[in-house]
């Protein structure tokens, strides 16, 4: 009776009953007492970990286009704009024409699989991962195939300022530092029917940014191989350090001079594309030769997922652009999914975004710090952006995990779930309360 899209057993794993129970079990210990009954080292909503973002001035700012419907598959010019000005402030430089809303980024990665997928194709993940990239390209008849993310050791002073670390505690003067890269040879074993390549960056859960020279192997790999190339930066506002880069940097640079208002023309000159009637697109004409998608949203970009507003910003090659504009509006016209309120929310909500970042990218480098004290960086690889981290405890995943919650009343996530390929992996959020971090990181250390 059910789609073949959906997975033959719906009921939870044995591992995550299991785990539901000894919640349970620890909730029904600390019953009578007035302390917590685990620290939750999951949690990945800012609401919940008391960062949530002021909404009253955006709802009264709004309030008055919730009742408006004015459909448009793209999304408002005016949220679009909005969008185009998020970018802007941020050394980016897209224009209104490369901006598609949708109700979420996971929308959006639906919308990309109908447009550019036939049931049977095969999506590029990364290992470790997000399970949830899984269940969305089953839902649309599509297969996952996996490349890889490595740890790799190098030089401490590469990453961050040794002079700080030595400041803080002594430090021997050779210091190794694990961090996780793009294993770009595991590409070359990329199925025949592969038609996506996805990266994701800041990645979940290792932290790991893509590099310049990693952005080029991934882009090179596309365009030998006819692929789209899309990238998640739901996290990009959460770089740890300068050195990181969003990747449209990478396509784009950094300049000055854009586009100032729709349909006037700046002086960038030769990368700015005129696609007819006053649509002026930024589109280097030596760009990358193969699509390219930047997934966002106010999910993470200001802390709130239950406002439901997501979008794309995309690159194509100039006799491509028209063409796979047109298809993306007829997939999202078919369904026109993103609400009013949701865009005048978005409109008022996202010129806060910079000062929200700030707010929640200090807890993370708190809390970051605090980690990173505690377990050298063998089993604590270095975090360049992002909301989590990885540690590896040894021991089974899920043994692991329980004994956490039962015995130190501190819950993580088990690395099985993000599919690493050895025991002992931990996933924890940096978004919790400082003080709460810290007392789970010291019951665990204990």
């Amino acid at each position: 009776m059910l789609s073949s899209r959906l997975p033959k057993d719906l009921s939870p794993s044995p591992f995550f009953a299991e785990l539901e129970r000894a919640k349970a079990d620890v909730l029904a210990e600390c019953a009578n007492s007035n302390a917590l009954p685990f620290i939750d080292m999951t949690v990945s909503s800012p609401v919940k970990a008391g960062l949530p973002v002021d909404l009253d001035d955006a709802v009264d700012e709004g309030r008055e286009a919730f009742g408006n419907w004015s459909p448009d598959a793209s999304g408002w010019m005016s949220a679009r704009e909005a969008v185009v000005e998020y970018y802007r402030q941020r050394g980016g430089h897209f224009t209104a024409g490369q901006i598609i809303l949708t109700a979420s980024t996971s929308e959006s990665y639906s919308v990309l699989f109908k447009t550019f997928c036939d049931p049977g194709d095969v999506i590029l993940t990364p290992m470790p991962g997000y399970p949830l990239l899984d269940t969305l390209a089953q839902l649309e008849h599509l297969e996952c195939a996996p490349y890889f993310l490595k740890l790799k050791r190098e030089r401490f002073d590469k990453l961050i300022d040794l002079k700080k670390v030595t400041e803080r505690r002594s430090a021997p003067a050779e210091v190794n530092a694990f961090r996780f890269v793009l294993d770009s040879d595991s590409l070359l074993a990329a199925p025949e029917r592969a038609k996506i390549l996805l990266l994701v960056s800041p990645h979940n859960p290792t932290g790991h940014c893509v590099s310049r020279e990693e952005w080029n192997e991934a882009v090179r790999f596309c365009e030998e191989n006819n692929m789209i190339l899309v990238v998640d930066e739901v996290f990009g506002d959460y770089a740890f350090t300068d050195k990181v880069s969003r990747t449209w940097q990478y396509v784009f640079g950094e300049r000055e001079n854009v586009i100032l208002d729709p349909g006037v023309r700046s002086t960038i000159g030769e990368e700015i594309w005129d696609a007819g009637g006053g649509d002026f697109i930024n589109l280097p004409e030596n760009g990358p030769k193969c699509p390219i998608f930047w997934l966002n949203g106010l999910s993470k970009a200001v802390g709130s997922p239950q406002l439901k507003l997501g979008w794309m910003a995309f690159y194509a090659p100039r006799e491509n652009f028209e063409e796979i504009r047109a298809a993306l509006e007829f997939v999202e016209d078919a369904y026109l999914s993103v609400s009013a309120p949701a865009q005048a929310l978005g409109i008022s909500l996202l010129p806060k975004a910079a000062a929200y970042g700030s707010r929640v990218l200090d807890r993370l480098q708190q809390n970051w710090q605090t980690l990173r004290e505690a377990f050298p960086s063998k089993y604590c690889p270095e975090v360049l952006g992002g909301w989590y981290a990885v540690v590896r405890l040894g021991d089974d995943d899920e043994e692991l995990t329980l004994r956490l919650l039962r015995e130190k009343h501190v819950l993580v996530q088990p690395g099985f779930f993000f599919d690493f390929d050895e025991d002992g992996w931990v996933v924890m959020s940096l978004l919790q309360d400082p003080a709460l971090f810290k007392e789970a990181i010291e019951r665990i250390t204990k």
